[in-house]
């Protein structure tokens, strides 16, 4: 063979032969001359950052589609079915050992007593079950049985793990695997993030399965997704794209939120509950009625004048301007200069106030709040914004108060790293972000926090029957 022949002939001439730091030497040259033969390759070439996407119709378009539709098959046939997840359960109750501690056999527990008692199972008993489900199931639930998955349960002083975690693991990943598996089929141009109309048809696609929206009036449907996809948007989307990313929704509180409304619930749930929850039905409806309630004019935008009534009108005048100024897009229709909240805006705005304890509905205010927009309050615009506030707590009827106090108090609850300016990080850092910001924006909200500990009292107290 060539190679073999100038190999031979190479070491027979005694060039390749030397001490180390010389064939240390040569590999370094042979190394640097490949690496500038790649660069003048490369040099007269641009690396390419975008790649046009395959028109509609075109057989590189239906390929794709094709190919992206027998992965989403083939990894939907490895997932565990509701079947599959029964037989699992039976083979973790009744392949336990009998405890030495209490002499009773697991097997015998029921899964009301389990969820009392959470049964141990060791190494052993792991791989035996392991065992057991390949055979009964198949070998799709192997991957679960591997010994980095024991190694992530907490365990007990003999090295045990409670069968009831793993089991609720092991839905959990089924869960979002086909939730995944859901939101990518409809990720048309599969580039991993969702558009809100494909959130709506996510959302859309779950109302039959989940219990405690079966009943929903037709009509209502189109406008509830619209409302339950813009949490997941306002939350995942930080940036305002337009585009939610796949993993950041499977991750993000938000979806497990909306399964909460696949369990039906066995005691009566009061609207108090139904209302915190901003998928159930009670919630969007609570919002519809309120844009409706604040849209004198019917014109389905809000005006300053009309979002002043929000909240029974205890927030205050400047902080609506500050929204409108950041958050509210100057209307196309009429003078130039004319600002009127949609209602994708209205649901923002809602979502701030009612995560304020949240970086993202935080950001939301903090942007309000800048009055400068230099990316930080100093003692001025406390000032300023708290004047607001001072006046509708003296026309409340409450007793005089100083501002210049209220002010410090603020300045003692954050601890801004810059003792002359406060930025969001620290607001975020302090943990009472949204507290403060209550405090500068709504008189209720200063209310709140001037009477916290006679409100903590009073949720302390029992309730007599």
């Amino acid at each position: 063979m060539p190679w073999v022949r100038n190999l031979r002939r190479f070491v027979g001439s005694g060039a390749g032969l030397g001490s180390e730091a010389l064939m240390e030497l040569e590999t370094k040259r042979i190394l640097l001359e490949i690496f500038k033969e790649r660069q003048q390759k490369e040099a007269g070439s641009i690396p390419s950052f975008y790649k046009k996407k395959p028109e509609e119709g075109s057989i590189s378009h239906r390929v794709q589609r094709l190919a992206k539709y027998r992965f989403l098959k083939k990894q939907s046939e490895l997932l565990l079915n509701a079947d599959d997840l029964d037989a699992m359960w039976v083979c973790l109750r009744e392949n336990c050992v009998i405890d030495d501690a209490t002499g009773a056999e697991k097997s015998i527990l029921d899964l009301v007593e389990i969820r009392c008692l959470a049964v141990p199972m060791n190494y052993e008993d792991f791989c035996h079950i392991a065992s057991v489900c390949t055979e009964q199931i198949g070998p799709k639930c192997r991957r679960f049985f591997s010994p980095s998955n024991f190694m992530k349960f907490e365990k007990d002083e003999s090295g045990r793990i409670a069968i009831l975690p793993f089991y609720l693991y092991v839905m959990r990943t089924v869960s979002l695997t086909q939730a995944r598996i859901d939101m990518s089929e409809l990720d048309e141009d599969s580039d991993g993030f969702l558009q809100p109309h494909e959130m709506e048809a996510y959302i859309r696609g779950l109302i039959p399965n989940l219990a405690q929206l079966r009943d929903m009036p037709q009509a209502f449907v189109q406008m509830y997704c619209r409302i339950a996809a813009h949490k997941f948007f306002f939350f995942c989307d930080p940036h305002r794209r337009g585009k939610a990313c796949i993993k950041k929704v499977l991750l993000s509180n938000c979806l497990q939120e909306l399964m909460e409304l696949h369990q039906e619930s066995e005691e009566e749930v009061t609207d108090t509950e139904q209302a915190e929850n901003w998928f159930s039905l009670t919630s969007a409806q609570r919002i519809c009625d309120m844009f409706l309630a604040l849209d004198k004019d019917t014109n389905g935008t809000l005006s300053k004048q009309e979002l002043k009534e929000y909240a029974d009108g205890t927030l205050t005048e400047i902080f609506i301007e500050r929204v409108f100024d950041e958050h509210v897009r100057r209307s196309k229709v009429g003078g130039g200069n004319s600002r009127e909240m949609d209602f994708e805006s209205f649901l923002d705005f809602v979502l701030a106030l009612e995560n304020k304890d949240t970086p993202e509905g935080l950001t939301y205010l903090f942007r309000s709040l800048d009055l400068q927009g230099r990316g930080y309050l100093t003692t001025a615009d406390i000032h300023t914004l708290f004047r607001d506030v001072h006046q509708k707590w003296i026309e409340g009827g409450n007793y005089e108060l100083c501002i210049e106090d209220v002010r410090d108090e603020i300045w003692d609850m954050v601890k801004p790293a810059d003792p002359l300016r406060i930025t969001l990080s620290d607001l975020l850092s302090c943990k009472q972000g949204g507290t403060i910001a209550s405090m500068l924006i709504d008189v209720r909200g200063f209310w709140a926090h001037d009477n916290r500990e006679n409100l903590l009292q009073e949720e302390e107290e029992p309730v007599e029957e």
